[in-house]
C-alpha cells in the first residue's frame, strides 16, 4: 500500500495563521463558522468514501460573501479548498487537507421557480428533495434523482454530474444545467453558460484537440470520468456550464445555479421483472429502452435478502421469481395508460416472471430498497464489510450483460464478493466489495487496475455518476490517452493554475491507495461491555459500519423514519449519527482523537438521544445508542460518575425504595410539587430545573395486585414456579406472564391494571411476574453495563421458569420490552436463558393481534380518533405494525407520528438537554398535538413520551392497554 501525505501538505503548515485570517476576514466569527477543533476535523475527515484526509479547518458558510472571502484567503495563502454539500460523495471528492467549506447548512435558498421557462435558480446547498417539493405545485421536477436525494445538495450533484434512476429519461445533471455562477481558482467570478467564453483560452484549447474530444469523450451517456469537454465542441454549442459539471470542484466553486425542470409524469406504473441472475437481467435491457421507460433499475436478490434480515419480511413486497430483478417505471396520461405501457414493455422483457405494481405503498417499499442500496450493500450476503471504490462503473447498455459476467469472474479471481444493483437502463452498476481493507489493503490496487481494464475493454467509464475523486483519478491513465490527460490538465490550468481547488483529484491525482481510512484503525479489545455479536465483538468494526451515506441527515418522517432527531433539531453535522460515528472511528486509529476519554467524544455523543432509531433506519445498521452506552461504560468504569448517572441511572432502585416505605410516595409527591424544592432537587440530581418530577405511585402495581389477591380477585404475585396455583386448564384458554417493569410498577400502575383487564377479556389467565425482573434499561443508557448485567441475571431467574413452561411474557413499557428483546442477548450472550427469554417477550399489541387471529374480538373503538406516538425503541426493535393493525381493526381512526418525542428516557431530563429535547418535540409531536381535533386521544405507550407531552403541551397520554380497557364493559 502506498502511504504518503497529501501532496499539498506543505502548503498548510501554518494552519493556525490561516484560521486566524479566516476569522478576521469573516468578521471575527467563532467556531460556529470557522472551526479547527479536533471534533469537527474528525467529522469532516471523510465523506462516504474509503478515504480519510484530515482538514486543517472547516468553514460553515453563512452566505456567498463568506464563500468569496474563504476562497480569497485560500488563494492568497496557497491553502487547498474543498467544497462540501451533503458529504455523500463515495469517491472521496469532498475531503481535503486544507479548508473544507460546507454550504449545506445556510446556502439553501431556492431563489426562483420559473414555470414558463421551466427553470429553477438555486443556492448550491439546496437539498434535491427541497427543490422537488418547490417545483411539484407547478407540475415540474428536476430530472436526475440520485438515491441520496433527501440529503444531497445541488452543488454536490453539479460537482459529480449526478444521475440517479430517472436519468435514463431525463439525462444527467449536466444535461439539466442552464447556467452556473462560478468563482474559479484565480478569483475570477463569472456566469458559465452556452456560447460565451468568460475564461479566455477555453475555446482555443478545445479547438486544438477537436479530433481527440470527438473520439475519446462523450461516447455514451454515462461516460462521466474525466472532464466532459465534449460540451465545448462547436456542434454542441460550446456550453461551458455543462462542461464544468462533473469537474468535482477542481476548476471552480459553484455559487449558484440555474437548472432545467421537466414535467412530472401524470401517472406511473412499476414493472418488476425477474431473471435467473443479474447478467441475464442486463441482457434484457436493450429491448426495453425503445419503450421509453422512466427508470430501469437492477436489483440483486441477495440485496433483497439483506432487507428481509434487517427489517423483516414485511418490508419486502411480493416479487416474481428470480435471482435478480429489473424495476422498470413507465409513465402514462393516467394510471390505466401507465399500466398498459408496463404490460407492453413486459411483453418484450424476455421473462414470464412479471409483476406490475401500481403507485402506492408497495411501489414505495420497492423503491426504498433501491434508495437504501448503498447502505444495504455495505455488508455482503455473509455479513462481511463491503466497501466503495469500484462503486459506479458504466458501460454502454448493450454491453452490460457481458461486462457483469466478466466482473463476476474478476471478483472470483480475487476471492471477493459484492451485491450488485444500479441504473441498468444506462449501463451503470453500483457494487460494494468486501476487499479486506483492514487486514490486507494492498489487495485494493491490483483489483482496481484489473477492474479498470475490464470496463475499458467494454467501451465503458470508470465512473458513471459519482465522479473519479480519490478512488479512480489515478486510474484515468488506463482509460484515456496521454494526450487526453494533458488536455484535462490544460483545462484545469485555465481555471486554477495554482492547484488550490480540490487538489489530488482528477489532475495530478493522489494514489488510489493513499489515505485509506480503514487500515489506519486498530481492533478494539472488549472491555466487559456489549458483546457486539454482529461485529465479532470489535467496537472498531461496529463503528465502521458507518460508510457515510448520510441518511441520518434526511427527514424521513414522511416514510415513517425516526432518524436522526438531534440533527433534525439542530441542523448541525455534529449532531448526526454519521458525525458521531466518524469521531468514534477516529478513536480507533488513535491519532486525532486519542481515546474514549477525549473531550471530543463526550461533545460528540452529548446530544445523542440514545433513541435507537438508527439501529433500524440506518441502512448500514449503525446502532449509536449501543455505541454510546459502550463508550460511557469504558469511560466511567471504576470512576465517580456524573450525578445524573446515579439519579436517573438508578431510577428503578429509587422507586423501589420509595415503594418499600409506607406513605413515602405521597409525601414526596407533595414536596416535589413545590416549585423551589422541585427545582433544587432537579439541580442537585444533574437534571434541568424546568422539568417536572414524575409522581410516584402511592400503591404500586405489585401492591395493588397483592391486595386483589388477598381479596380473592387476582392471581399470584410472582411465585418462582409457573405452575403454582395453576387454574383449571379447562377454565381458561392460556396463561400469560405480565412483566411489571419499573416504570409501570412505580409510576403507572393504572397501565398494568388496564392490561390485566384486557388480557383477561381476551381469555388469558394473567400471572404477574415476581419482583427482581428489571431490564436494566436506565443502567444501559448511562453506560453502567456491569450493573445492567446484574439486573438482567435477576430477570432471567424470575422469567426463565415461565418461559421454559411455554408462557409468553408481555411487556408494557416499550423501552424496557426492547431492552429484553435486543440488549439482553448482547449483554448475556453466554447464558442460554437469555435467547429464550428474549424470544418469548411480546408487546401487548403483538399478543392481542395473534388473539384476534384466533377469533377474539377487541373492544369496539369506532369513532375514536387516535394520535399515536410510537416509542423510538419500539420502532427500532419491535415495530409498530401490530399496534396499528389492532387499533384499525377495532375501528379507530389512527394517525401515527414518525419521530422521537424528544424526552428519550434520561436524555431530556439531564441538565443541558432541555432546549434540544423541546426542539425535537417540535418536529412532530407538538405540532400534531396543536392541530389535533377536540376529543383526539394521544396514544403513547412510552412513559417518557407521555411525560414529554404532559410537560410541554399539557396533554395526558394514554397507553394502548388503557385505550382498550376504556371500551370494555364495566
Amino acid at each position: 500500500m502506498t502511504v504518503v501525505e497529501p501532496s499539498t501538505a506543505a502548503r498548510t503548515r501554518d494552519a493556525a495563521g490561516v484560521v486566524a485570517e479566516l476569522r478576521r476576514r469573516l468578521g471575527g466569527v467563532g467556531p460556529e463558522v470557522v472551526d479547527d477543533g479536533v471534533r469537527v476535523r474528525a467529522e469532516y475527515s471523510t465523506d462516504a468514501s474509503n478515504y480519510r484526509v484530515v482538514p486543517a479547518a472547516v468553514v460553515v458558510a453563512r452566505d456567498v460573501d463568506d464563500v468569496l472571502a474563504v476562497a480569497e484567503v485560500c488563494r492568497e495563502t496557497g491553502t487547498p479548498l474543498t467544497m462540501r454539500g451533503g458529504g455523500t460523495s463515495v469517491a472521496g471528492n469532498a475531503v481535503g487537507p486544507g479548508v473544507v467549506l460546507d454550504v449545506s447548512r445556510h446556502l439553501t435558498r431556492i431563489h426562483e421557480i420559473d414555470p414558463e421557462a421551466r427553470t429553477a435558480t438555486v443556492d448550491p446547498g439546496v437539498v434535491l428533495t427541497s427543490l422537488q417539493a418547490a417545483a411539484r405545485p407547478h407540475g415540474l421536477r428536476f430530472g436526475p434523482d440520485p438515491s441520496t436525494q433527501a440529503r444531497c445538495t445541488l452543488g454536490g450533484m453539479i460537482g459529480n454530474n449526478a444521475c440517479g434512476p430517472h436519468a435514463v429519461a431525463y439525462g444527467r445533471t449536466a444535461d439539466n444545467v442552464v447556467a452556473l455562477d462560478v468563482l474559479d481558482g484565480t478569483g475570477r467570478r463569472f456566469t458559465a453558460g452556452r456560447g460565451d467564453e468568460p475564461v479566455p483560452g477555453v475555446h482555443d484549447l478545445v479547438d486544438a484537440h477537436l479530433g481527440l474530444v470527438r473520439t475519446e469523450l462523450g461516447r455514451f451517456g454515462r461516460q462521466v470520468s474525466g472532464y466532459s469537454l465534449e460540451h465545448l465542441l462547436p456542434e454542441n454549442g460550446r456550453d461551458l456550464a455543462k462542461a464544468l459539471v462533473g469537474t468535482e470542484g477542481t476548476c471552480g466553486v459553484v455559487l449558484g445555479a440555474t437548472v432545467r425542470l421537466v414535467d412530472l409524469a401524470p401517472a406511473t406504473a412499476l414493472a418488476v421483472l425477474g431473471y435467473p441472475d443479474m447478467a441475464a437481467a442486463a441482457d434484457a435491457v436493450p429491448a426495453l429502452l425503445p419503450h421509453a421507460p422512466l427508470a430501469v433499475e437492477g436489483i440483486d436478490a441477495r440485496l433483497v435478502d439483506v432487507v428481509r434480515r434487517h427489517k423483516g419480511d414485511a418490508a419486502v413486497p411480493a416479487l416474481p421469481d428470480g435471482g435478480g430483478w429489473l424495476f422498470v417505471e413507465v409513465g402514462g396520461a393516467d394510471e390505466a395508460e401507465a399500466f398498459a405501457a408496463a404490460r407492453r414493455l413486459s411483453a418484450d422483457a424476455g421473462t414470464s416472471a412479471v409483476r406490475v405494481v401500481p403507485p402506492g405503498p408497495e411501489a414505495l417499499a420497492l423503491w426504498r430498497i433501491r434508495e437504501d442500496g448503498a447502505g444495504l450493500a455495505g455488508r455482503t450476503a455473509t455479513g462481511a464489510q463491503a466497501w466503495p471504490g469500484w462503486e459506479d462503473a458504466a458501460v454502454p447498455p448493450e454491453r452490460l450483460g457481458d461486462y457483469l459476467r466478466g466482473f463476476e469472474q474478476l471478483m472470483k479471481a480475487h476471492d471477493v464478493d459484492g451485491l450488485a444493483y444500479g441504473h441498468f437502463g444506462d449501463g451503470c452498476v453500483h457494487v460494494r466489495i468486501d476487499l479486506p481493507l483492514a487486514e490486507a489493503p494492498q489487495r485494493l490496487r491490483p483489483f482496481l487496475e484489473q477492474a479498470t481494464d475490464l470496463v475499458v475493454s467494454h467501451g465503458g467509464s470508470l465512473s458513471g455518476e459519482h465522479g473519479d475523486g480519490r478512488a479512480r483519478s489515478e486510474l484515468l491513465s488506463r482509460m484515456y490517452s496521454a494526450e487526453a490527460l494533458q488536455l484535462f490538465a490544460g483545462f484545469k490550468h485555465l481555471f486554477d493554475p495554482e492547484d488550490v481547488l480540490n487538489p489530488g483529484v482528477l489532475v495530478r491525482p493522489d494514489a488510489v491507495d493513499a489515505h485509506l481510512r480503514r487500515p489506519q484503525a486498530h481492533p478494539t479489545m472488549p472491555a466487559g461491555g456489549f458483546s457486539l455479536l454482529h461485529d465479532s465483538g470489535d467496537l472498531t468494526r461496529a463503528v465502521h459500519r458507518c460508510v457515510g451515506v448520510g441518511k441520518c441527515r434526511a427527514d424521513t418522517g414522511a416514510a415513517g423514519g425516526f432518524m436522526c432527531p438531534s440533527f433534525l433539531a439542530t441542523g448541525q453535522e455534529k449532531d448526526s449519527t454519521r458525525a458521531r460515528a466518524r469521531v468514534l472511528q477516529e478513536v480507533t486509529n488513535g491519532t486525532l482523537v486519542g481515546g474514549v476519554e477525549h473531550p471530543a467524544v463526550a461533545e460528540s455523543l452529548d446530544l445523542c438521544l440514545s433513541c435507537k432509531a438508527c439501529a433500524s433506519d440506518c441502512p448500514a445498521g449503525v446502532d449509536m445508542a449501543t455505541y454510546k452506552s459502550e463508550v460511557l461504560h469504558r469511560t466511567w468504569k471504576g470512576r465517580l460518575r456524573p450525578v445524573a448517572h446515579y439519579s436517573l441511572g438508578w431510577l428503578p432502585r429509587w422507586s423501589s425504595l420509595v415503594a418499600s416505605v409506607p406513605g413515602l410516595a405521597a409525601v414526596l409527591n407533595v414536596v416535589l410539587s413545590v416549585g423551589p424544592l422541585r427545582r433544587l432537587v432537579l439541580r442537585l440530581g444533574g437534571m434541568d430545573p424546568r422539568r417536572s418530577v414524575p409522581r410516584f405511585a402511592t400503591r404500586t402495581l405489585r401492591q395493588r395486585w397483592a391486595a386483589d389477591r388477598e381479596g380473592g380477585r387476582g392471581r399470584g404475585t410472582g411465585a418462582a414456579s409457573p405452575r403454582e396455583d395453576a387454574p383449571d386448564e379447562t377454565a381458561v384458554r392460556d396463561r400469560v406472564v405480565l412483566w411489571a417493569d419499573s416504570f409501570t410498577d412505580g409510576f403507572s400502575p393504572d397501565v398494568g391494571g388496564a392490561a390485566r383487564r384486557v388480557l383477561t377479556d381476551a381469555g388469558y389467565d394473567v400471572v404477574l411476574a415476581g419482583p427482581g425482573a428489571c431490564c436494566g434499561l436506565t443502567w444501559i443508557s448511562t453506560g453502567q453495563l456491569d450493573g445492567a448485567r446484574t439486573r438482567l441475571r435477576g430477570t432471567l431467574d424470575v422469567l426463565s421458569p415461565f418461559v421454559d413452561a411455554g408462557l409468553p411474557v408481555v411487556g408494557l413499557e416499550p423501552s424496557c420490552t426492547a431492552a429484553l428483546r435486543g440488549d439482553l442477548p448482547e449483554l448475556l450472550p453466554d447464558d442460554p436463558r437469555a435467547a429464550r427469554v428474549s424470544a418469548a417477550v411480546r408487546t401487548l399489541a403483538e399478543l392481542l393481534t395473534d388473539r384476534v387471529a384466533d377469533g377474539w374480538s377487541p373492544p369496539d373503538l369506532t369513532g375514536l380518533d387516535v394520535l399515536a406516538q410510537p416509542h423510538c425503541h419500539q420502532h427500532a426493535e419491535m415495530g409498530y405494525r401490530a399496534d396499528l393493525a389492532l387499533l384499525r381493526g377495532a375501528g379507530a381512526q389512527v394517525r401515527a407520528l414518525a419521530g422521537c418525542c424528544g424526552l428519550a428516557g434520561n436524555f431530556g431530563m439531564e441538565a443541558g438537554h432541555y432546549d434540544v429535547s423541546a426542539a425535537v418535540a417540535e418536529h412532530a409531536l407538538l405540532p400534531a398535538l396543536r392541530e389535533a381535533a377536540p376529543g383526539t386521544v394521544l396514544l403513547a405507550d412510552g412513559f417518557s413520551c407521555r411525560t414529554q407531552a404532559d410537560d410541554l403541551a399539557g396533554v395526558r397520554g394514554r397507553h394502548l392497554a388503557q385505550v382498550l380497557a376504556d371500551r370494555l364493559p364495566r
